[in-house]
């Protein structure tokens, strides 16, 4: 007979941070206000500030797509292993 593992001590229960759908349209609304910028900053002339410009608005842009690949993958995996509820 197969029995499940004891849960988690009570310190150590599970709870999940749920993010709101305004958040993840926020992060894709920047994202698409970046890409513009960066098309608007290569027609620019900024002298030797082009690069230093585009890079930082790439930097930007690749630091919230990690994010979102992050979460996405955190989602993604919940349902690999049980989650032990604790019984009040």
């Amino acid at each position: 007979m197969n029995t499940p593992a004891a849960p988690p001590a009570a310190h150590e229960a599970h709870t999940e941070h749920i993010v709101s759908a305004k958040s993840y349209i926020a992060v894709f609304v920047t994202l698409l206000v970046l890409t513009a910028t960066t098309t608007a900053v290569a027609f620019a002339d900024l002298g030797p500030w082009n690069t230093v410009v585009a890079l930082a608005i790439a930097f930007i842009k690749a630091t919230l797509a990690i994010m979102i690949g992050l979460t996405f993958s955190d989602f993604a995996t919940r349902g690999w292993l049980p989650v032990y509820r604790m019984n009040p």
